[in-house]
């Protein structure tokens, strides 16, 4: 059988900091060609934007085609020395495997490899359908030539996708409490006051931003943007910086912004939720208080998966290897799921999240096998 820690274990040695490639990627193209799979790495390109290397792999050509995404792209991981073990050693200790992306998310797609060589080798190395692997190497960057060129690369050449599992950390305390059917939206602004400079000591001179800025910002945070959906949390909008760049105790700013961050969702489109915020603001500033909002672009939309026969398999999978019968959740940020939910459904499911991005993320070996063989399951029932 194949080994998901010793695959995982190759993976995290690559030193694959967005957008850096680091050697994943080819090692995966080694692994899969061995497999039988016809592979091809696709290098995208945006100005203004780093190049980034993709992997798509596909073994089969008949319906139904499943295909398992993911990112082997990772977050820096800070200063190596706060490490208790190095993070691209890759190194197991008291049944642990620590290393960048080991939740997120490298141990996932090792262990999606690993099902996969299982379950081919139990089958004459050909699945009764397609299986294909999506593999980016942005999902942790700005993910402009990653997923979504990759996608319609694919949709280009005539590739046609029935589901779709991808590999995020979305289990919440342990493997298989939760599945993510969907994720809210996000859409950054920056709320602009503009005042008039002036002294500190002659205010009637003046006109100061900071006081209108304040009020508007209190008027978006005081209420709720809605009350939540059937499958959502309510919306959010946070501020998460005032940028007002004046160094000088004794001067009034002639202008003050607040930069804000808002999880959407499915009450709202992007038109709909911009107006709202810009009503409340203007209701806020009134006649005397000058502002805008400067909305920056989003390829961040709400999406959701409805559940039904592929999502009863997934759970029935997941059921049968842990006991457990996950939650179907809409929580968390966002994923490349938003781009491949306008090519077929999509689900999510892979490890334990609680170290992602955190110094020493780790995973039990004991979970890789587990969700080794969660995938295992998902492939029979899917082909079978």
């Amino acid at each position: 059988m194949a080994d998901p820690i010793a695959i995982a274990r190759d993976l995290l040695r690559c030193p694959s900091v967005t957008p850096e490639e680091g050697g994943a990627l080819a090692y995966l193209e080694s692994v899969l060609k061995g497999a039988g799979f016809t592979v091809q790495r696709l290098t995208f390109s945006e100005p203004g934007a780093a190049d980034v290397d993709n992997l798509y792999a596909r073994i089969g050509t008949s319906a139904p085609h499943l295909m398992l995404a993911g990112h082997t792209d990772v977050v820096p991981p800070g200063d190596a020395a706060s490490w208790s073990h190095a993070p691209f050693a890759g190194e197991i200790a008291d049944g642990v495997l620590y290393g960048r992306g080991a939740v997120d998310m490298k141990g996932a797609i090792a262990c999606k490899v690993a099902a996969v060589l299982d379950y081919l080798a139990a089958n004459d190395d050909k699945p009764k359908g397609s299986i294909s692997f999506l593999i980016t190497g942005d999902e942790e960057g700005i993910a402009v030539n990653g997923t979504i060129k990759l996608l319609k690369w694919a949709a280009e050449r005539g590739e046609k996708f029935d589901h779709c599992i991808l590999g995020e950390p979305g289990n919440v305390a342990e493997l298989g409490d939760t599945i993510k059917l969907g994720r809210r939206g996000s859409q950054n602004g920056v709320l602009v006051i503009t005042g008039k400079q002036g002294h500190v000591a002659y205010p009637h001179r003046a006109d100061n931003p900071v006081r209108g800025l304040v009020k508007v910002m209190t008027a978006l945070m005081d209420q709720p943007l809605d009350n939540g959906s059937d499958h959502f949390d309510p919306s959010n909008l946070e501020f998460t910086s005032i940028d007002i760049g004046n160094r000088t105790v004794n001067l009034i700013p002639g202008e003050a912004r607040a930069r804000f961050n808002i999880r959407f969702n499915d009450c709202h489109d992007y038109a709909s939720l911009h107006a709202l915020v810009e009503r409340r603001a203007a209701v806020a500033a009134g006649e005397k208080i000058r502002w805008r909002i400067e909305w920056e672009p989003s390829n961040a939309d709400v999406f959701y998966t409805a559940p039904g026969a592929f999502t009863d398999r997934v759970v029935a999978a997941i059921a049968e290897v842990t006991g457990k019968k996950p939650e179907l959740s809409t929580s968390g940020g966002t994923s490349d799921a938003r781009f491949i939910k306008d090519y077929c459904p999509v689900v999510e499911f892979g490890l334990v999240g609680t170290t992602m991005h955190a110094v020493d993320e780790r995973v039990p070996v004991a979970d890789l096998t587990a969700l080794t063989g969660i995938y295992r399951r998902i492939l029979e029932r899917y082909f079978g």
